[in-house]
């Protein structure tokens, strides 16, 4: 199973193979993984790969998804121009 090479989060290009040898190294939570990995962390806020990333670790953990403490979404930043906020 190690041998997948897909791309889970797009934003960030986290791959499969990067997920399951990040979870085999460091027998990590789904959370960890995305720390580590930075799968979540991408312009969409985990809003595409969250529920992935956490389905690949409860099956590589052999455990059930548990949100003990849950990431949370975050809508994408976008730049502001100064002027907008105090005239020009």
């Amino acid at each position: 199973m190690t041998d997948r090479d897909y791309v889970i989060c797009r934003c960030e290009e986290v791959s499969y193979k990067d997920i399951y040898r990040t979870v085999k190294e460091f027998n990590c939570s789904s959370r960890e993984a995305k720390l580590r990995t930075r799968a979540g962390m991408g312009q969409c806020g985990g809003r595409t790969c969250r529920n992935f990333v956490d389905q690949i670790v409860a099956n590589i953990n052999q455990e059930a998804i548990t949100d003990d403490i849950p990431l949370k979404y975050r809508p994408p930043v976008r730049p502001v121009p100064f002027k907008l906020f105090g005239g020009e």
